[in-house]
């Protein structure tokens, strides 16, 4: 009897470690947020920061002066506060006493010292140093310098006044770095980062995966006055192929995935772009704006058809957005156009009239009697992905009177293509770099005419260019906002470039996943994420 007791006993005590050691394993689950990163990172230092995969993991580890909420308003970060000059020249910056860098011994006996004024001063300079050749150097070219005032106080005077300024300095180029880590010939900076972030560096197993740990120092605290971040770890794995990173996601391993690729596209959302229902007890889908305008540019300088703003109307409105849409992207975009300004900035409008054939046709007819053509015919060149948008597009402006010869190109040669002069019509995209809708509109200022700037269409209009200028000078938001609306007007009239839609983000996770939430930039801020 003694003998089974015994057994029992030793049964029991198993089994309650083993029950222990899960629930302990399930917590511990639960701390960490795991993600995938198809495209592998050459970096984690912010001044090479050059797309959303080095900016995601960076975001959790570095700070800047200032920050964006969901809403891309300006907030403050490591800068508790700055005012601005009446002729918007000069920024002075007041900095939060107790930003601290994340520890490490060569900082001293304290293994880690608090930010100063002077470390932006550092920062900014190691940017625009042609030895470091940061590709970030340009968010400072309407800079004239910058100083730190004292330890508390970093000002910025500008050659002119910049309204969008604030937000260049919300990118991750503008991170504060330590001068003594950086400079460290014994550390590899881009493998072994040390910032001031929610988040520090653990661990990094190139094309294999990367771990983050939570920084107990970290200043900011939500609205209850609780520290963030909330979770313990961020995991990020890099398995090249979408679809199996997608498979990771299903099976629980992976906790978030951005965007829909086509491998899995048809799986996860409905025609109509809606959450499939089989996953509607497992998973949760956000979607926003997403500050992307995807487009057809002329070149306005290359003799042909396009030269004439009829035919270029008339291919503007001679096909139904929301019909493409719906049968190509699931619905997930915005067909109410109305300029190059996409849903979420100001200066934005829209209109859900733009489609009219009949109009259209009557363009056509009208352009080829002038002329005396017996057809329109025009090339529009594209690389492989865009290509069904490009077919549809062909069959849709046959329908006016128009021949379309479709040119597949290599996304190299198009860009060179563009930048040329060389193509008549192209596809193309412009995602904001920053939070204002110059970024935008400077696509067509005729002093940023490629190769030399943005303007790929040679688009050139004095009244134009009057409002930008004009917009530059503006200290009032309102007003400002007024004067983009206006030059977005006169570009939805002049028809450089043919809006196909303003694009939409889409965001999946599992139902535990707490305050992720969606940003028009797409950007992803882990500090206030919790699973249940």
């Amino acid at each position: 009897m003694k003998s089974i007791i015994h057994y029992v006993s030793i049964f029991c005590v198993c089994a309650l470690a083993f029950s222990c050691q899960k629930k302990t394993a399930n917590q511990d689950k639960d701390l960490v947020f795991r993600y995938n990163e198809n495209a592998n990172i050459q970096t984690l230092d912010p001044a090479f920061a050059r797309n959303m995969a080095i900016i995601w993991p960076c975001n959790q580890l570095f700070n800047g002066l200032v920050q964006l909420d969901d809403s891309l308003h300006i907030q403050p970060d490591i800068a508790k506060q700055w005012t601005i000059s009446q002729d918007g020249l000069q920024y002075d910056f007041t900095l939060r006493p107790n930003v601290y860098f994340h520890k490490h011994t060569n900082f001293g006996a304290d293994s880690t010292r608090a930010v100063v004024a002077s470390d932006f001063e550092y920062s900014f300079n190691r940017i625009l140093d042609t030895d470091v050749v940061s590709p970030g150097a340009w968010i400072f070219q309407k800079v004239k310098q910058f100083k730190a005032v004292n330890d508390s106080v970093f000002r910025i005077e500008l050659k002119e006044a910049f309204p969008a300024f604030l937000g260049l300095l919300s990118m991750r180029y503008a991170s504060v770095v330590p001068r003594e880590i950086v400079e460290d010939k014994t550390i590899d900076f881009r493998s072994h980062p040390i910032g001031t972030g929610p988040f520090y560096f653990k661990f990094w197993e190139e094309n294999v995966k990367l771990v983050l740990r939570k920084n107990s120092s970290y200043f900011e605290k939500d609205e209850n006055g609780k520290a963030l971040p909330y979770l313990e770890a961020v995991s990020i794995t890099f398995l090249p192929d979408k679809q199996s990173g997608f498979l990771q996601f299903l099976q629980g391993n992976l906790d978030f995935v951005s965007g829909l690729d086509p491998s899995y596209k048809d799986d996860i959302i409905t025609e109509n772009g809606q959450l499939n229902p089989k996953y509607s007890d497992k998973l949760q889908m956000e979607t926003g704006p997403y500050l992307n305008t995807e487009y057809l540019g002329f070149n306005l300088q290359s003799p042909g058809a396009v030269q004439d703003v009829r035919v270029r109307r008339a291919l503007n409105m001679g096909f139904d957005r929301n019909k493409m849409l719906l049968y190509l992207r699931s619905g997930l975009g915005d067909g109410n156009i109305g300029g190059i300004i996409p849903t979420g900035l100001g200066g934005h409008f829209s209109t859900d009239r733009l489609y009219d054939p009949i109009k259209a046709k009557a363009f056509i007819d009208e352009y080829k009697t002038e002329k005396k053509v017996n057809k329109v015919e025009v090339v529009l060149s594209t690389n492989a992905n865009y290509l069904d948008i490009a077919e549809y597009l062909q069959r849709e402006w046959k329908k006016i009177g128009i021949e379309v010869i479709v040119d597949v190109t290599p996304p190299a040669s198009l860009r060179q293509g563009m930048a040329s002069g060389k193509i008549a019509f192209f596809r193309g995209s412009w995602i904001a770099d920053y939070p204002d809708a110059e970024n935008y509109l400077s696509l067509f200022y005729s002093k940023n005419k490629a190769p030399n700037g943005p303007n790929y269409t040679r688009f050139e209009n004095k009244q134009f260019d009057r409002l930008y200028e004009q917009a530059f000078k503006e200290v009032s938001v309102e007003k400002r906002n007024e004067l983009y609306q206006q030059m977005d007007q006169l570009i939805a009239s002049e028809v450089p470039a043919i809006i196909l839609f303003y694009d939409r983000a889409a965001r999946f996770s599992h139902q535990n996943v707490k305050g992720l939430g969606i940003n028009p930039m797409n950007n992803l801020f882990l500090k206030r994420v919790y699973k249940e």
